[in-house]
């Protein structure tokens, strides 16, 4: 009898996994596999309209999910549709922020879009964990809905447009490829977002760590965690609203990837701290550091790249973020599992500030022309 409950129990446990895994392989392969795709729209769609159209249609699957969470096979192809308005949604959003920020300084108008989007990075999961804790899903899928309704509203409400070259008629043919290959061909974009995206491949291997660290280590329990993250994304806010938009007078590619290294710097600190409150500093520091390198990283976009390839380029950095964040949490199990909690975190820390480092160095000692610059054509 022992051994049918086993084994009902491992099946029971491996199901539950092989869900999770197909859950979230749903929601972010279209993120990663239909980045170039989906660039390829937000170049050739007038934006403000885009965004509204996809925003209204994630809000009906999103309700389409609530009637869904009983039947995996459903749910999953749903997720994947949800996953692919993300992929749309994010280079259309990013790409109208000069036209929204006409006059303005459009480094403060993305810190301004980073610090909305990191408080509803710490709202958004805080909610949704207590509405599902007690057991309202559909409350919390309905709030979820609602909040994409909010977005798509938004875009109506706003009077900037932007119509790109590609979709007028006899426009050359926009090319999902030409995105990623201007990114490449431009020498500071190369080794800017390539540093970025191999610094988070392994920050993010933190989100494995912290924990454990926080339990395990410190002993500070659950509430100690929460405070952890908060102290991260309100970090994140301050640094993208308050500090980003000051760095951005000097060179925008050596600030961005002198945040990577602050940024390591705040991990590491709080790896080796002996109690929380030394910990929660690190993570501030951390945490403003993440913020001014993520507006700075899409002001440089914006600096470098034509108007009409925006698009692309936005998708193609964001499927490379989004398939680095995925990788980077599978690596970092293997990480905590080999070494530890502590350990997990000081690498995740000592990583970015080496490569924000190499980057650093790379970009003040090799000349512009190391890198030619291709001309992209339709």
């Amino acid at each position: 009898m022992h051994a049918k409950s086993w084994k009902i129990g491992a099946v029971a446990v491996c199901a539950a996994a092989f869900a999770v895994s197909a859950v979230v392989f749903a929601l972010w392969a279209p993120l990663v596999l239909g980045a170039g795709f989906a660039g390829a729209i937000a170049d050739r769609v007038e934006n403000r309209g885009l965004l509204a159209g996809v925003s209204f249609a994630q809000a009906a699957v999103v309700v389409a999910i609530a009637f869904s969470v009983d039947s995996l096979w459903t749910l999953l192809p749903l997720l994947a549709v949800l996953g692919f308005g993300v992929a749309v949604s994010q280079p259309a959003e990013f790409a109208l922020v000069p036209a929204a920020a006409g006059s303005a300084d459009v480094t403060r108008a993305h810190g301004l879009m980073e610090t909305a989007r990191s408080l509803g990075f710490t709202g958004g999961p805080l909610v949704g964990g207590a509405l599902g804790a007690a057991g309202l899903l559909h409350l919390a899928l309905a709030i979820d809905a609602i909040s994409f309704v909010v977005v798509g509203v938004a875009a109506l409400l706003l009077r900037a447009r932007r119509r790109p070259a590609g979709g007028g008629p006899g426009a050359a043919r926009v090319r999902a490829r030409d995105g990623i290959a201007y990114l490449l061909a431009d020498r500071s974009l190369a080794i800017t977002l390539g540093g970025a995206v191999a610094a988070l491949t392994i920050f993010t291997m933190s989100a494995t760590a912290e924990p454990f660290f926080v339990t395990d280590v410190l002993g500070a329990g659950s509430l100690g965690y929460g405070l952890l993250i908060t102290a991260w994304t309100l970090g994140m806010a301050a640094g993208a609203a308050g500090v980003a938009h000051r760095v951005a007078t000097v060179g925008v590619a050596a600030a961005a990837s002198a945040a990577i290294v602050v940024q390591g710097l705040g991990i590491a600190g709080a790896a080796v701290a002996p109690v929380l409150g030394v910990a929660l500093l690190g993570f501030a520091l951390g945490g403003v550091a993440h913020g001014v390198k993520n507006v700075l990283l899409r002001t440089l976009i914006h600096e470098r790249v034509p108007d009409a390839l925006r698009g692309r380029a936005f998708a193609a950095y964001n499927g490379a973020r989004n398939g680095a964040e995925v990788g980077a949490l599978a690596l970092g199990g293997l990480l905590v599992g080999a070494f530890g909690a502590r350990t997990g975190l000081l690498v995740s820390g000592l990583g970015p500030v080496a490569i924000g480092l190499a980057c650093l160095l790379y970009l003040t000692t090799t000349p512009e022309g190391s890198i030619t610059h291709a001309r992209v054509q339709g």
